[in-house]
């Protein structure tokens, strides 16, 4: 795992010297990463019962000995304003810290998100490596393509991917939680289910020639697809993160994410 966060700190350097205006968030997230990674190598081996959910073997008790370490490493990374709310977060008690990161693991990477986004930011920091290693342990009995919602988790989507296959690519859905990738179908909207092409209008930026808005007039969704076929260096959750053009577009046209990344580009 701990490679998996040096790839993605690798590929962010990169993007910064492509896009210099998303210099300022790539690099606040390297530093996300680094923390990230210390989460990882500080939790112990525990396997919980195989027939827990992944949601139920997320013990947040396992990551509180990390956390204000971790966390207090982004307080001199972090814009102002987060600053002083990280430090703030890190005087609650440990009781309320368990209640802010059980929260997230009950509701993350859903429609019930939280009500603050800072707080859910800094929960989602120290969650959601937890949430990608134990994802593996979860056996998904393969049937083609699947819902709109995660399989293993039950997420909403952060990003499609197109991956190479034959002559073009296959269509995958990521987890907003665990980050899991499960098949799903091309022309059709991963929120609402519509599959009328032209209600389904897809946005390019010139930029951003590997990533598309993939819209919805229908529930007025979109969802961001990183496409491999067309660059098989990137990292979608790294490359997600700086677009941030098409997130104006989005906004402009009256579009919602199904689910926003770690920060909100």
């Amino acid at each position: 795992m701990t490679a998996t966060y040096d790839a993605r700190i690798e590929r962010a350097q990169h993007l910064k010297k492509i896009y210099p205006f998303a210099a300022e968030i790539l690099t606040f997230y390297e530093a996300i990463c680094a923390v990230q990674a210390q989460v990882i190598t500080g939790l112990p081996g525990v396997r919980p019962p195989a027939k827990a959910t992944l949601r139920e073997r997320l013990h947040v008790d396992l990551v509180l000995p990390c956390a204000h370490e971790a966390l207090r490493k982004l307080i001199p990374v972090s814009p102002e304003p987060l600053k002083a709310f990280i430090a703030g977060y890190l005087r609650g008690s440990n009781e309320w810290l368990v209640v802010s990161l059980q929260t997230y693991v009950d509701h993350g990477g859903t429609d019930e998100a939280p009500a603050d986004a800072r707080e859910e930011l800094l929960a989602r920091i120290l969650i959601e490596p937890y949430a990608e290693l134990v994802a593996p342990q979860i056996t998904v009995v393969s049937a083609g393509v699947t819902g709109n919602s995660c399989p293993r988790c039950d997420g909403r989507p952060l990003l499609g991917v197109l991956r190479p296959e034959g002559d073009s690519g296959k269509r995958f859905l990521m987890c907003a939680f665990c980050s899991s990738e499960w098949e799903f179908r091309r022309v059709y909207c991963a929120y609402c289910g519509e599959t009328r092409e032209q209600s389904l209008p897809v946005f390019v930026a010139e930029k951003f020639p590997h990533i598309r808005v993939e819209a919805c007039d229908t529930c007025r969704h979109c969802l961001r697809t990183v496409d491999l076929t067309k660059d098989g260096n990137a990292v979608p959750a790294v490359d997600d993160l700086a677009a941030i053009p098409l997130a104006l577009w989005a906004e402009e046209y009256g579009f919602q994410r199904i689910h926003g990344n770690l920060l909100g580009t």
